[in-house]
């Protein structure tokens, strides 16, 4: 994994994530968020979005999965590359995760740990992706996330339903390296 992002991301423990234009706005006036998820948008204002994002200086990752109008084939990845000033992506496909790292954007596998199979998975997937970093959903499960951070070589990012300091300071009591929220207030902490 790159360095540069890698050390953008722990400095960073609350990462802004945005389902909205409210949300984007809201994230690119805070001087301290760094890095921003985009959970939103289709293929004509995804280039728009992302390049609200880099104007306030800030790392933009694209999940590919939830841009209306791309494909979960690879060439959306190529989409991303060719058309956005996007620094990476975000997918719970390894096949686009293992694209993304071949076009050398930053790359995070989202992982939806619901039960065991899921997490027999995980290695699976890990071995055909190779992302920079994982990132499990739901974010609450501090027990999994400490199994997840002894079972991968790559940083851990918890997200889904995390909602106050509580659960920020106990996913990274965990070993996660940070959070992904879309709660704006769990963004100033």
């Amino acid at each position: 994994m790159d360095q540069k992002f890698y050390d953008l991301i722990e400095s960073n423990p609350v990462i802004a994530a945005v389902k909205d234009m409210d949300g984007l706005n809201a994230c690119c006036a805070r001087e301290e968020i760094k890095v921003v998820f985009i959970l939103f948008g289709d293929i004509c204002n995804i280039g728009t979005i992302v390049s609200q994002i880099k104007q306030a200086d800030k790392v933009a990752m694209v999940h590919v999965d939830l841009i209306t109008g791309l494909s979960g084939k690879e060439v959306a990845v190529d989409f991303i590359k060719n058309n956005t000033l996007a620094d990476g992506i975000i997918s719970t496909k390894p096949a686009l995760i293992k694209r993304g790292r071949e076009l050398s954007l930053y790359t995070t596998l989202r992982v939806f740990v619901l039960d065991s199979m899921a997490f027999e998975n995980i290695e699976h997937q890990m071995a055909v992706a190779r992302p920079d970093i994982i990132e499990i959903l739901p974010g609450l499960m501090p027990k999994v996330i400490r199994r997840v951070c002894r079972l991968v070589r790559v940083p851990v990012i918890a997200g889904g339903l995390i909602s106050d300091k509580e659960d920020v300071m106990a996913a990274l009591s965990a070993g996660a390296i940070s959070v992904s929220t879309t709660n704006p207030k769990v963004w100033l902490m």
